[in-house]
């Protein structure tokens, strides 16, 4: 702390015994200001080595950790890929959209729930969350409504988005719009009146109410010489969250996950039909041109 100090007081008097003519509202120029801080940034930083090497060490593992599990990872682009077989599909009168987006929802329901079990099998006991059945099943569930939910998202955003890219980064700002007003970071009597509406489109808020009614409902909060003073229905009563938001919630997050394979059914219907009518099109373009090239032909010939 010493040696931080006399270095930080050394810098000053560099600073300080640059000008002190009293022309400038500033002794030194701006250069030189900048360059005499960085100096004395740069030996704060260099003291704590430590630090910097603990740091260091953890971002190495860190990188090493995630390249190793995308390790030579190439180039996927599943969801687009499906799109053009669905419009090729479709407009061959193989299978109809409705059959197709139907059979998408459907087969990601299991798989969704060996990932939901995977999850919260570990997590739920290790945690020491509620040990009971009824609470670790209800908080499978909701694993799994999320879960399905995001992959609901996704896809409706796949079927949208121009491109992998376009479509990647719409999923992720909305994700975190609706993280951000989910009621965890604020609570929604601390936001803005324009801002409570996507407090109620979060995707988050619904489970996450659950998740704590599920876990502090029907427990007591606080004690006072072994006298419960406050449970947690009350106190989750004073944030709007009540025992009939167990199961509303869950009705929500299935709503949700209607509302957009719904949505995602209706803008495959529409680039599918676009699809059709322009290869109807350029069918009747070529045959135009070949009746046209034939005609002349035949005319040169006579």
């Amino acid at each position: 702390k010493l040696q931080a100090q006399a270095d930080d007081d050394s810098a000053a008097g560099m600073l300080t015994a640059g000008g002190s003519n009293g022309q400038h509202r500033y002794a030194n120029s701006w250069p030189r200001e900048v360059a005499v801080l960085s100096q004395r940034f740069f030996k704060n930083v260099a003291r704590t080595r430590q630090l910097f090497a603990c740091r260091t060490v953890c971002m190495l593992v860190a990188g090493l950790a995630l390249g190793s599990i995308f390790y030579d990872l190439a180039e996927d682009k599943v969801a687009e890929r499906e799109r053009e077989i669905l419009a090729k599909e479709t407009s061959s009168g193989a299978y109809r959209v409705s059959a197709y987006a139907v059979a998408n929802a459907l087969v990601f329901l299991p798989f969704q729930l060996v990932l939901a079990a995977v999850f919260a099998a570990p997590a739920y006991w290790l945690t020491g969350l509620r040990r009971t059945a009824p609470a670790f099943f209800y908080f499978l569930l909701l694993i799994w409504l999320v879960l399905y939910t995001a992959n609901s998202v996704v896809a409706c955003f796949a079927a949208a988005a121009p491109d992998f890219v376009v479509g990647n980064a719409a999923v992720q700002g909305v994700m975190g719009s609706f993280f951000l007003f989910s009621g965890y970071f604020i609570r929604r009597s601390a936001m803005p009146a324009y801002w409570v509406p996507m407090h109620y489109l979060s995707l988050f808020k619904w489970p996450f109410e659950a998740l704590l009614l599920n876990e502090f409902g029907g427990r007591c909060a606080a004690t006072a010489m072994g006298v419960c003073v406050a449970t947690g229905d009350e106190v989750l009563r004073r944030e709007g969250i009540g025992e009939e938001c167990r199961w509303r919630n869950v009705a929500v997050m299935v709503g949700f996950v209607a509302f957009y394979r719904l949505l995602g059914y209706a803008v495959l219907r529409v680039r599918c039909s676009l699809t059709l009518r322009a290869a109807a099109r350029s069918a009747l373009l070529s045959s135009s041109s070949h009746y046209s090239a034939c005609f002349s032909a035949s005319t040169t010939k006579a």
